[in-house]
């Protein structure tokens, strides 16, 4: 095989900057729960690095990508089982789609997805999911939903791919897999003691603001790396996804603004997520006008959307359904909307093209989100039914920290009361 060594630098660099993106979610992440459950939110997203990456080099990457089992683009085989074969093509991506980059790379940079998506989950069950049922829970999830679902959509073999259903970077895959997989964990495990109406405000808006930072930074390795080439089209991917992330967060400050007066801290991190999730599957299928349409779009409706948990009831506690879930959906439908060929794939409606292009983007959506919130839910229940998904209530009040973990993030408090003594 010819190998481009440009190619393969920049996906590597790119697979790095994804990883990077998981230390990140812990920090956002972190710094919005309350400071009792700070260690615990950081360890449940280093602990999924490090199931996931086993997981993906022994099953998960040939399930996801190895040579369809009966043709029906539902799920590979075991064939690269332990990085086994690993030298041979991946299937699927011939002609066109020839990848100029040694297989083990493209193995390196979708392991960076896989790791990330079911760390987004643990933002909609802190402050209350036990340790051990959510390992159990992340193993049989990264198995039976995230590797299917990354068969069908990324995979040439998948019968989502072979629709001609459009997800540059993970739109589908990642954000409304794992906002869906949140909204159903947050159902099952039910609402943390106290809410809606015990107060619950972030114990650090620095921190979640760090964390959101490195976000941003390694989402240019998420979008720009997918185009698994050091091209032009990787260039698009970039700049799209930081207008895109910019214009999520100006237009949820407006919304703040508008709705409360006042535009907040982690209103600006929240919206540039919100956006840079929504341009996640477009990035690389539409041109500058296209994404920041997508970034003001989902900035607004992913602002609106996290109110909606406090009528449904459902204590989605990091709003992981109101923005990877809506956020997804909102940048994978209006890819049928302004995408242009002139960038890459098919022109959505606004550029000449057919409605057929939004029914695909649409039956993607509606597939994936059905079938993670669903499977998500079987898994959870399964596991409450037998180990018991939260802790209990003396855990809860104490702090996940020092009940689960005998640690506290922050000692300096004692310490500055026994000098005043």
């Amino acid at each position: 095989m010819n190998f481009n060594s440009g190619d393969t630098a920049w996906v590597l660099i790119a697979g790095a900057l994804v990883i990077f993106m998981t230390p990140g979610l812990a920090f956002f992440y972190g710094g919005m729960v309350r400071s009792k459950n700070v260690l615990a939110m950081l360890m449940q997203n280093f602990v999924v690095m490090g199931i996931v990456s086993v997981l993906w080099v022994f099953v998960t990457y040939s399930l996801a990508f190895g040579v369809d089992l009966g043709g029906f683009g539902v799920i590979g085989t075991l064939h690269f089982f332990g990085l086994g074969h690993i030298t041979q093509a991946v299937p699927g991506y011939s002609g066109p789609l020839t990848q100029h980059i040694p297989p083990l790379v493209f193995v390196i940079f979708q392991m960076s997805f896989a790791i990330i998506t079911p760390a987004i989950i643990t933002g909609s069950s802190a402050d209350r999911l036990a340790f051990g049922p959510f390992v159990v829970f992340i193993i049989l999830w990264s198995i039976l939903v995230y590797a299917p679902v990354a068969h069908w959509v990324f995979s040439p073999n998948g019968w989502l791919f072979k629709l001609k259903v459009e997800d540059f970077a993970g739109g589908n895959v990642v954000e409304i897999n794992s906002g869906a997989a949140g909204v159903a964990l947050a159902i099952v495990i039910g609402k943390r003691r106290g809410w809606p109406h015990k107060p619950m405000a972030p114990h650090s808006v620095p921190l979640a603001l760090l964390g959101g930072g490195i976000l941003w930074f390694g989402w240019f390795g998420f979008n720009a790396g997918s185009a698994l080439a050091a091209n032009t089209l990787a260039a698009h991917a970039f700049i799209n996804t930081n207008t895109a992330g910019a214009c999520g967060m100006l237009s949820w400050l407006v919304f703040e603004r508008l709705r409360g007066g006042k535009s907040t801290t982690l209103g600006a991190v929240s919206g540039a997520v919100a956006g840079l999730v929504a341009i996640t599957p477009s990035c690389g299928f539409v041109d500058i006008f296209g994404a920041s349409a997508i970034g003001l779009i989902a900035g607004l409706v992913c602002a609106y959307a996290i109110t909606l948990k406090f009528k449904a009831g459902v204590d989605d506690a990091l709003d992981v359904g109101g923005v990877h879930l809506v956020g997804g959906i909102v940048g994978t439908l209006l890819i049928g909307v302004v995408g242009t060929s002139a960038v890459s794939g098919i022109n959505g409606i606004l550029y000449g093209g057919s409605a057929l292009l939004l029914l695909h983007q649409l039956i993607a959506v509606l597939a994936c989100g059905l079938y993670s919130f669903s499977m998500t839910w079987l898994i959870a229940k399964t596991i409450d039914k037998t180990m018991g998904l939260r802790i209990s209530q003396e855990q809860e009040n104490e702090g996940m920290d020092t009940s689960l973990h005998a640690e506290s993030a922050y000692e300096f408090g004692s310490s500055i009361l026994e000098a005043f003594k």
